[in-house]
Order: C-alpha cells, then sequence, then structure tokens
C-alpha cells in the first residue's frame, strides 16, 4: 500500500471531490453504478451514491491511498474530515454509500475484506415517525370540500374536478400507504376497483398489491367518473398520460405537484407543520397496528424489504399507548398526589 501522504484544506472544507478520477477509478465506480441499475435502486439513490463514492475515491487518491486497501488511520482521518465538515446525517448516508460499494467490490473478487469493517461511524438518528390521529386524517378530508373552486380562479368544474381528486388522493394514501413515488407513478391500469387493490411498484422495481377499503374505493371510483375526465379534457393534443393522478393543465400529477396540495390542504385544516404524503403512510402503518394487525402483515403492505424496518411502528403505538395512560390515568402524572385518586382517598375512599 502506498503511505499516505497529508492533505491540506481549509478550515470547513469538505474532503476533496473533484469531478475527475483516473482511469482505473472511473472504471470502477462505473461497474458499481451499473450493478445499482441491475439492482432497480432509484435514481434518487445513484445520484446519491455516485456523488459520495466519487468524493471518496477522489479523496484518496489525493491521499496517496489505494482505494482497494486503505489503512485504518487513513480512514479515520476521512471519517474525521467528514464529521467535522457534514451534517451526521450527510455522513451516515456517505459511509452507507462507501460499505456497499465494497460489498459489492467483495463479491466482485476485487477486494480482499471490507476495510470499514473496523470502524465505527456515526449511528442514524432513530425518529419516531409523526403520526396523525384519526380525527386528524378526517379533519384533512373535510377540508377538501372547503376550499374555494379551482383555488379561487373562478372555474368552479375545475375547483370540482380537482377536490374529487384530492379526496382520492388522500383516501389512497392513507389506504394503501404508498409513498409520495408510488402515488405520482401509479397508473390507470394498476387500479382494480372491482377488487379493491392497486399493483404498486415499489423501491429496487419490487411489485406489490396495495389494499383499499371502501372509502377509498368510494372516492376513487367518483374521481374516475367525474374528476378525472375534466382534467384530461385539458391536455394538449396528442399528449395523452396513462397516469392516474393528473394536475390541472391534464399532465400527470408529479411528485412536487402532490407535496403542494397536501400542503394547502393541511395548512387550511390547521395541522402542524412537517405533515406531508410519508405522514399518511406511517399513519396507516400505526393504525394498523394499534387495530391488532401482525406485523408482518404490516411489513407486507408497506413493501419493506426487511421487518427491522416496520417495527419502528412497534414503537410509534408504544408511544401512543404511553401517552393516552398519562393523559388518562390519575396517578401517572408526576403530582399524581393531587389527582382524581388522591382526592377519593382524601374524601373516606378505602
Amino acid at each position: 500500500m502506498t503511505a499516505a501522504r497529508p492533505v491540506s484544506r481549509g478550515r470547513g472544507s469538505e474532503p476533496a471531490g473533484g469531478a475527475a478520477l483516473e482511469p482505473a477509478g472511473e472504471a470502477v465506480l462505473g461497474a458499481f453504478l451499473e450493478h445499482l441499475v441491475v439492482r432497480g435502486a432509484s435514481a434518487h439513490t445513484q445520484r446519491a451514491y455516485r456523488t459520495a463514492l466519487r468524493r471518496y475515491l477522489r479523496w484518496l487518491a489525493d491521499a496517496g491511498a489505494d482505494w482497494r486497501s486503505p489503512g485504518r488511520g487513513v480512514l479515520r482521518r476521512y471519517l474525521a474530515e467528514l464529521a467535522a465538515t457534514q451534517a451526521r446525517s450527510s455522513v451516515v448516508q456517505r459511509l452507507a454509500a462507501i460499505r456497499s460499494f465494497y460489498r459489492w467490490a467483495i463479491r466482485a473478487g476485487l477486494v480482499a475484506g471490507q476495510p470499514w469493517a473496523a470502524i465505527v461511524g456515526p449511528r442514524p438518528n432513530r425518529r419516531l415517525p409523526r403520526v396523525l390521529a384519526v380525527e386528524q386524517v378526517e379533519a384533512l378530508l373535510a377540508t377538501v370540500d372547503l376550499e374555494p373552486p379551482a383555488g379561487g380562479r373562478g372555474d368552479p368544474v375545475l375547483g370540482a374536478a380537482r377536490a374529487l381528486r384530492d379526496r382520492a388522493l388522500i383516501e389512497l394514501a392513507y389506504a394503501a400507504g404508498l409513498r409520495v413515488s408510488e402515488l405520482a407513478a401509479a397508473e390507470l391500469d394498476a387500479l382494480d376497483l372491482r377488487r379493491a387493490e392497486i399493483r404498486v411498484v415499489g423501491k429496487g422495481g419490487k411489485e406489490r398489491i396495495g389494499l383499499l377499503g371502501r372509502p377509498a374505493v368510494a372516492a376513487l371510483a367518483a374521481y374516475l367518473e367525474h374528476g378525472r375526465p375534466v382534467l384530461a379534457a385539458r391536455r394538449r393534443e396528442g399528449d395523452g398520460s396513462a397516469a392516474l393522478f393528473l394536475n390541472a393543465s391534464g399532465g400527470p400529477l408529479g411528485v412536487r405537484g402532490i407535496r403542494y396540495r397536501l400542503d394547502r390542504l393541511r395548512r387550511r385544516a390547521g395541522l402542524p407543520d412537517g405533515i406531508g404524503p410519508h405522514t399518511l403512510r406511517h399513519s396507516f402503518a400505526t393504525h394498523l397496528l394499534d387495530g391488532g394487525a401482525d406485523l408482518r402483515v404490516v411489513q407486507e403492505l408497506l413493501g419493506h424489504a426487511n421487518l427491522a424496518t416496520t417495527q419502528v411502528y412497534t414503537h410509534v403505538s408504544a408511544a401512543r399507548l404511553r401517552a393516552a395512560y398519562l393523559a388518562a390515568h390519575p396517578r401517572a402524572r408526576a403530582n399524581g398526589g393531587s389527582g382524581a385518586g388522591a382526592r377519593s382517598e382524601a374524601e373516606g375512599g378505602s
């Protein structure tokens, strides 16, 4: 292994990550990125991994280290520079990309082992997902009917069509627990209202079936009959779309459009900041578990590859139970002596 040499960088600068790599580095990075495509990784994941690995390989080259067997001291210095210049979440994401790269390189016979095996990086922050109460979901749906026609643009027909779409969108997101990307990518032929199902292609190109309750079926049927035709009629000649959800111009309603519509309705409903499409997915999973659904059933409906990913919702349910307990039990609060139970004893209860 070539000895590492010091690399001088300004205070607060990020580890070097120029666009250019030496040919061997470009070749191995290209091969790994092709592997991600074959594996069905999303475009976002491919971009993030490309950026992280290009910077990592460039940094090692500048340090005079061979990427196939960088020394432990070199890797610790790289990690220290990352921690000094990047947010904790960014460091976690970069290391995930690097470790994935080396796992692929081991299987491809390019390296003998995982150089990062003995390096302890920061652990991701485990935040419990935000969950809506059932009453808050109902308030969000009620707001759809209260919004002015066409957002105040004076077209009641368009306004009614958008309201039908927004109700169907929320009902579908909550009934099937879909990701926002899955909502945006949903197509007409994937929906089967007779069977109350929708076919979904999730992360990694994995297909699953989302189940629909009666309110979702009714909302989707009303949208398809009375709402979507109005929106489809507004598109340009020959600009047909198979997308389930359309925008006001008749084109596909994208991820940004879905976020915008839900945020608009969220504000009108008086719900807290930070509530979006994924909050409905979290609520779907938590309410299923609260209702007694098996964890593996929820895993299957969410499309999680790993049960550990789904288990976060068991913590959410436990937190909700504790919150209800603390709010309702007279001796659960810190000043339990002043609760109703204490008053009962003071009044002569045995």
